[in-house]
């Protein structure tokens, strides 16, 4: 009998299934009395689910990453599908099959990946061709880039998610350059790679998607820098003359300044037309996907409405379907 994935789950069907814990938290009640939240993962999309009267050896029992069978009951709660359960036992990895539990691109990895190529390896300016050759030829690197994810739940948070996310802004970018005359294109689109590259070192993707050691403590633009500034080092051996220090330069700024704004993390403000296109079209597509992944997995079929999303601050329209819900005041 196939698994009951967390895609396919509806108001008041019961449940006894197992599931990957993504998140756990020991809270309190009204009246003071502790609950146990978790949130259910599968390949498919992920659900909060709670359990009433859960004590502190019940939330030490088991730790993120961890694989739990759960009894319990599926029911709508303010527009949003959350499971209550009553029961819970540990399962034991080596008799799941793990692809079912962790989210993947749903395009072929190698044929993005060639796609990635394509676009940089036929740029014509070689220093940053030969840039772009000194991080394919580089194994370790190109497994961690076509397998993080671009974020760890607000966009592309899957396997394969910045690859997903850096190739759909090379397709961006390629389409609206020749629309700027005056736009770089080839700076921007060596851009457009390396602006998270640092999140290669930054985030960990394994059942469960995380911040490595040096990730917290240093970050992926600084990570991102560091890791141009060796690569630029090696490609004198394919040009046979030094990297130029004004490329190099734009190339740093881009980075530094992909986040937009002092508010969002950014140690610099876009000062250059190719940082201010790279910021909106890296903003463009991770806001057009998480819009479109909440509309698309919300599973109350009856509201006009998503529900409302904390991190974005809003509802999103679904479209007019007869017996909607209005939106409260």
């Amino acid at each position: 009998m196939p698994r009951r994935a967390v895609q396919l789950l509806t108001d008041g069907e019961s449940i006894d299934e197992v599931y990957l814990i993504a998140d756990k938290q020991l809270r309190t009640n009204r009246n003071g009395s502790f609950f146990l939240q978790v949130e259910l993962r599968d390949r498919t999309g992920a659900i909060t689910a709670r359990l009433w009267n859960a004590n502190e050896p019940q939330f030490r029992s088991f730790d993120e990453g961890d694989f739990l069978r759960i009894k319990g009951k599926v029911q709508l709660f303010q527009g949003t599908l959350q499971v209550v359960f009553t029961q819970f036992d540990k399962a034991d990895p080596s008799k799941l099959a793990l692809e079912e539990f962790v989210p993947r691109v749903e395009q072929d990895i190698h044929k993005l990946y060639e796609r990635l190529k394509q676009h940089l390896l036929k740029l014509g300016d070689p220093h940053l061709r030969a840039l772009a050759e000194c991080f394919f030829i580089d194994d370790d690197f190109v497994n961690a880039f076509c397998r993080v994810p671009a974020g760890i739940r607000n966009h592309h948070a899957y396997i394969g998610g910045l690859l997903d996310h850096v190739v759909t802004m090379l397709d961006v970018a390629d389409r609206i350059a020749p629309l700027y005359p005056a736009l770089n294109r080839e700076v921007l689109m060596m851009g457009v790679f390396l602006h998270d590259i640092g999140k290669t070192r930054e985030l960990s993707a394994d059942t469960v998607f995380g911040y490595t050691d040096e990730g917290q403590l240093v970050g992926h633009i600084d990570l991102g820098v560091e890791m141009l500034t060796e690569k630029v080092q090696r490609v004198p051996d394919l040009t046979g003359e030094p990297f130029p220090r004004e490329l190099l330069l734009r190339l740093k700024h881009l980075i530094v300044s992909h986040h937009g704004s002092y508010e969002f993390g950014s140690p610099r403000l876009p000062m250059t037309p190719e940082a201010i296109a790279l910021h909106y079209i890296d903003n463009l597509d991770a806001k057009l996907h998480s819009f479109l992944r909440d509309i698309r997995e919300d599973k109350n079929a009856t509201s006009a409405w998503t529900p409302y999303n904390a991190s974005i601050q809003r509802r999103l329209f679904k479209g007019l379907r007869e017996g909607s819900e209005p939106v409260a005041d």
